[in-house]
């Protein structure tokens, strides 16, 4: 049977207990429509307007089909103002509001605007453009309207909802529909650690960082992005949980600057339905383990690869980046009861969920001028490297940060790893340095980029 919450009638009665579950018992309560929920909650959903600087490079091949790519580097750089829209919802008395990363990362110039034409500046207090949700703090603001956050963990199938936001920058405007789909992940734009909740609400350009609410009137997601092959809205709208928001902005107000998410130290994929067969499972579902370092919070409970997580703190997961999800939302510093097949057994243990080990130190520095590719930023690689640039888990040596002027040039690019210069193997940065140091004439470089490897060369 399908359930309608219509909280309609007891807004209309004055009365805010959690409306009942049911369906319309008239006519004239499906008439009631959303008016009044509404107006509770869209004076809480505000429009972003966000400038930044770029650097973009002049050419005359530019508008080129074919030669665009050869000469992609060629011509001088100037700075050019992008100006981006999107939305934004209130989430404390104080200005505290959530948006999308894509809306304000990089901006040198935030203008929050609210539906009752009133302007503040804002800044980003934190943003992280894996989960493409930033944090900001609206200046001078005071008794500002808010959402509730509610625990998205509870949203179910079928539920009705808003969607609150500036599509294509005509102003605040609300379409209504369903949750479609929960625990969708990879399939919408921007990042592989997506996690979201699925609607058919129309969600359309500008819509992003808008609010996805309840019919009570509670923040149950962030509006990001649509599924089309058109370009228009097909009903197929994601929105990031409200139960990830609240650990962004329980970090905001810490002081941190970027999201801190705990470190799991694996690679693994979904178990299909031969996986399944092959170790024991009636059912498909979990995430079976293929790597794992050796200072894995994972490894130091017990897990080992070919291992299968089937839950997390009582939740299913069956894919990496839902397990990453549940693993952000109980947050750095919390353990976490891990449920799988370990060595065959179904067992449940405590896992530590801790950021990647900075350890061995990173050594970090930057190559003189007596090097052959003066101004590279270099870095050994340890766990807390490997985490901030998705290395493989088996990466060693050294990776580059910055590649530099000359460095980018010669076709270096930050997240390179540099495995030798020459015939000399480089472990730490100093290795790199002192190899640069002693070229004469020519250089070479053993590069580790994604699963490949290359030999750069070039003069000096």
């Amino acid at each position: 049977m399908l359930r309608i919450v219509l909280v309609s009638v007891f807004l209309a009665l004055g009365i805010t207990a959690q409306a009942e579950t049911r369906v319309p018992a008239s006519q004239t309560e499906i008439a009631l429509g959303f008016a009044p929920l509404v107006k509770q909650t869209a004076p809480a959903v505000v429009n972003i307007y966000a400038k930044r600087v770029v650097e973009v490079r002049s050419s005359p091949f530019m508008d080129d089909p074919f030669f665009q790519n050869l000469f992609r580097d060629f011509g001088q750089t100037r700075p050019q103002v992008q100006n981006s829209l999107g939305s934004g919802v209130i989430l404390t008395e104080d200005g505290i509001v959530v948006t999308n990363y894509h809306v304000v990362g990089m901006a040198t110039d935030i203008r929050v605007v609210l539906n009752d034409r009133r302007e503040f500046s804002a800044n980003v207090l934190l943003a992280d453009q894996d989960s493409d949700l930033a944090i900001l703090k609206m200046d001078g603001a005071d008794a500002m309207p808010f959402l509730q956050l509610r625990d998205s963990d509870t949203v179910e199938v079928g539920e009705l909802v808003l969607a609150i936001g500036n599509p294509f920058g005509v102003g605040q405007t609300v379409s209504s529909g369903i949750v479609s789909g929960l625990a969708r992940s990879g399939v919408a734009t921007g990042n592989a650690q997506g996690y979201f909740i699925q609607t058919d609400a129309p969600i359309n350009p500008g819509n992003s960082g808008g609010a996805l609410v309840d019919v009570n009137g509670a923040l149950i997601g962030v509006n990001t992005s649509i599924l089309t092959r058109s370009g228009g809205s097909n009903g197929i709208g994601f929105a990031i949980p409200s139960s990830l928001v609240a650990e962004f902005v329980k970090q905001a107000h810490a002081g941190e600057t970027r999201f801190q998410r705990p470190w799991a130290g694996m690679f693994g994929q979904p178990v299909d339905v031969d996986i399944a067969e092959s170790i024991g499972l009636t059912v498909p579902g979990g995430i079976v383990i293929s790597n794992l370092h050796d200072v894995s919070p994972f490894a130091r409970a017990g897990f080992r690869p070919g291992d299968v997580i089937l839950e997390v703190d009582g939740l299913p997961v069956n894919t990496p980046a839902e397990m990453v999800f549940r693993m952000s939302v109980a947050g750095l510093g919390a353990t976490a009861d891990i449920t799988g097949l370990m060595d065959g057994e179904m067992r449940t243990v405590a896992v530590d969920l801790v950021p990647a080990p900075d350890d061995p130190p990173r050594q970090t520095l930057t190559t003189s001028r007596k090097a052959a590719i003066p101004g590279l930023v270099l870095s050994r690689i340890n766990p807390a490297v490997l985490s901030e640039y998705g290395l493989p888990l088996s990466a060693e040596g050294v990776v580059v940060e910055d590649p530099g002027q000359i460095g980018a040039r010669a076709g270096l690019r930050r997240g390179d790893v540099i495995l030798g210069v020459g015939e000399r193997p480089t472990a730490t940065p100093k290795d790199v340095e002192a190899a640069l140091r002693d070229a004469r004439r020519t250089v070479s470089l053993m590069v580790q980029r994604g699963t490949q490897r290359v030999v750069m060369r070039f003069r000096i």
